[in-house]
């Protein structure tokens, strides 16, 4: 059996070799194409896909309508969580490390300066909550990227340039996740949202948009909005700003949500539950341990 993630790999094995291939997707808009659908239609004798969230998956069940559902099934991205923690340093020297007040209310985000990633309408729902919430308060977006100069002058135009930081590209950002209040992710077609499952491991409340697999990553411990409304998101922000830190959602059951949904041992029952129902008959194939590198 080969395993192989993204398109080109599952080309390369399927062509390459005799052997039944999983394929692991982990975006959208793969098999858009025809003559990517056409390839894989002729292997689907012994292909199994697998997309990182139900979102991904559903696309591409709507992609491949002649497909048993059994062989395209999701397997979510997973997080090491007690690896993930050890590596985040404290709230202190986070905010010192990337510069920020430490008596401040900070908004957090991470990802490229692109329009997938529509910081645009986090600044402008920022903005827009920003007489709202606590006195000093600020925006911290961590990233670099094309759209760095247009979000500047967003920030400018709406007079709170002084209250949005441009972190630039962070290493391992991950580790400094402890710095924000809040973590917000207004991606506008996320496939899973592995930034996500990072701010939570590091017990920040999260927000993001209620599309793509991001509402599956923070389903019963964060906070949705609608996609691209500004409003919505300056309503959820005063709401945290506002909440009692002994109130919000407990650090336990945080990561019990963690534990149950995304950890390794989960992925690894969850990898030889899709493959017991799949095409693997024989049992020397059918129950494969799950390596994690």
């Amino acid at each position: 059996m080969c395993i192989a993630h993204r398109f080109k790999p599952i080309y390369i094995a399927l062509l390459a070799t005799r052997l039944p291939v999983i394929g692991v997707h982990h975006a959208f808009g793969v098999y858009n194409r025809p003559m990517r659908r056409w390839f894989v239609n002729h292997f689907r004798a012994r292909l199994l896909l697998l997309g990182v969230s139900n979102a991904v998956r559903d696309e591409m069940r709507a992609d491949l309508p002649g497909w048993e559902s059994t062989r395209v099934e999701t397997l979510y991205n997973r997080i090491d969580v007690a690896a993930v923690q050890t590596e985040q340093i404290s709230r202190l020297g986070a905010r010192t490390a990337l510069q920020l007040p430490l008596d401040a209310w900070v908004v957090g985000n991470a990802g490229r300066l692109h329009p997938d990633k529509d910081q645009a309408t986090l600044i402008r729902g920022f903005a827009q909550a920003l007489p709202r919430l606590p006195v000093g308060s600020l925006l911290a977006i961590m990233g670099s990227g094309r759209l760095e100069a247009p979000l500047r002058q967003l920030a400018e135009s709406l007079g709170i340039a002084d209250q949005v930081r441009f972190l630039g590209h962070v290493r391992h950002g991950r580790r400094y996740f402890k710095a924000f209040d809040l973590f917000v992710l207004t991606s506008d077609h996320e496939p899973f949202g592995m930034v996500l499952l990072e701010a939570i491991a590091a017990k920040v409340p999260v927000v993001c948009t209620d599309c793509g697999g991001g509402r599956e990553v923070v389903e019963g411990v964060g906070k949705l909005f609608p996609l691209g409304d500004s409003a919505a998101l300056a309503t959820e922000l005063v709401k945290a700003a506002q909440l009692d830190p002994g109130s919000a959602q407990s650090a336990a059951s945080t990561l019990e949500h963690l534990t149950e949904r995304f950890s390794d041992a989960r992925a690894q029952r969850d990898f030889n539950t899709i493959l017991s129902k799949a095409f693997f008959t024989d049992d020397s194939v059918r129950h494969v341990h799950f390596y994690v590198e």
